[in-house]
């Protein structure tokens, strides 16, 4: 029997009590200070700094590709040891999105995607479902899951609208790039110990016509009562581990943004450069037409130029559809996960406020804590909970995510050196043969 997770009503993740999670970011005790996103008397906030790595041997291997065999050698033996679900969860959902199609019509033209599920949970009727969705079904869903599910983070999706006649929403590149994009927001969902269990996910993958107006019908929503917490009232004071998630997050988009732009940076150049790099060739190729005696040794100049270009739009194209994709998708999760501390801040202003009014009742007539608080309390001890498990799976997400893209980036640039080495080591050969042959015509004539 597949074990089933709770997914009814107020979800969580249920991964350890509050009081024994662990979070990554704490330290030693500090005073409470307010959280950023919620109205309070804002005092000096201790600057943050992002992580530094473990130092590792500089000794180099024998060669670069062996050094990247021996990355992806300790990738596939490596278990991370900070992940708490690695070997709590047993995968019995997996969802891929593929297979893109145009559509046009008399009144739009849209992309869709077909989504294959294979699953052997008992919530589906069939073990395989094949469905096509388009982005705004997607998105539809990723709404229904923040509406139901408020105290988790919600995996983003790529931004839907494009700067027209900058991107060409329907060219190849943009739609695998999407499609990619797609593919790993649905995956995320799917590996969720408690987003995979809502049943708009459910209706998402098996319905064979989505109706997103009706929706379904679920349980009193979490969040209702978050979005009615009491006008004007003003959080006293976030958690520290929740401040320094708020500071790491402030820091950690701080230096995406600076990646980001040095990548675009390098993109444009590397493009005009690969423009120059193509009329430099073609100069040789047509200087040779006209030099019998240097024919090949400009040929040969030609011949490597043409290499040099081939890889470099390799790297380029590289950057643009792998490299700068994932640190848009982590700009966006940020975004998400400010979002959840917001709501959890809310949440425990409520709580706070109910609290308060209670105790001054309490204090004029003795009657007894209201019922509204108890759940307010539990609403934020779930809140800090599901927060907690979320944002550890996020974390080992990024560690691998960033490993995988870093080590692929190593990858290709070895890769367009080689080649680049490899096109002029080749001119050096083909000159030195071009001298051995003109010394041999050279000795032939005098003899």
């Amino acid at each position: 029997m597949m074990s089933v997770g709770a997914a009814r009503g107020l979800a969580t993740s249920g991964q350890k009590p509050i009081a024994e999670i662990l979070h990554p970011l704490s330290a030693a005790e500090e005073p409470l200070s307010p959280g950023p996103d919620v109205l309070v008397n804002v005092g000096v906030e201790k600057e943050a700094g992002l992580t530094n790595g473990t130092p590792v041997e500089t000794s180099s291997p024998a060669s670069a590709s062996s050094l990247f065999n021996r990355l992806q050698l300790d990738d596939d033996l490596e278990v991370d040891t900070r992940d708490p679900f690695a070997s709590m969860e047993t995968r019995d959902l997996f969802v891929t999105v593929d297979d893109p199609k145009k559509h046009v019509s008399t009144m739009e033209t849209y992309i869709t995607y077909r989504v294959s599920t294979k699953t052997t949970r008992i919530e589906f009727d069939l073990p395989e479902y094949c469905v096509r969705r388009r982005y705004q079904d997607f998105d539809w869903l990723r709404i229904k899951l923040e509406d139901s599910q408020p105290t988790h983070l919600i995996p983003p999706l790529p931004e839907k609208f494009v700067m027209k006649g900058v991107v060409d929403r329907f060219s190849e590149e943009f739609v695998e790039t999407r499609m990619k994009a797609l593919d790993k927001f649905l995956k995320r969902v799917a590996d969720h110990p408690v987003l995979s269990f809502n049943p708009h996910l459910n209706a998402f993958l098996s319905a064979k016509d989505l109706n997103k107006r009706q929706g379904l019908a679920l349980l009193t929503k979490v969040g209702e009562s978050v979005k009615q917490v009491a006008g004007g009232y003003k959080l006293r004071a976030r958690p520290a581990e929740f401040c320094a998630m708020g500071e790491y997050l402030d820091t950690f988009s701080q230096k995406l943004g600076t990646t980001d732009r040095i990548a675009q940076r390098i993109l444009r150049e590397q493009s005009e450069y690969l423009t120059e790099l193509r009329e430099y060739g073609t100069v040789y190729s047509s200087w040779a037409a006209t030099e019998d005696e240097l024919r090949r040794p400009l040929e040969g100049v030609a011949g490597s130029v043409t290499t040099c270009c081939g890889a470099l739009e390799e790297l380029s194209e590289n950057m643009s559809q792998d490299f700068l994709p994932v640190l848009r998708e982590y700009v966006l999760y940020i975004e998400s996960m400010k979002n959840v501390l917001r709501k959890r801040d809310q949440s425990q202003a409520e709580y706070e406020g109910r609290l308060e009014a209670a105790i001054l009742r309490k204090q004029e007539d003795r009657t007894p804590m209201p019922v509204e608080v108890e759940k307010c309390q539990d609403k934020v001890e779930c809140f800090n909970a599901d927060l907690k498990a979320d944002w550890e799976r996020w974390q080992s997400n990024k560690r691998q995510d960033f490993k995988q893209l870093l080590t692929g980036m190593a990858d290709k640039n070895i890769n367009y050196y080689e080649k680049c080495q490899t096109a002029w080591e080749s001119l050096i050969t083909l000159l030195q043969d071009k001298q051995t042959e003109d010394k041999t015509s050279e000795t032939n004539r005098t003899v």
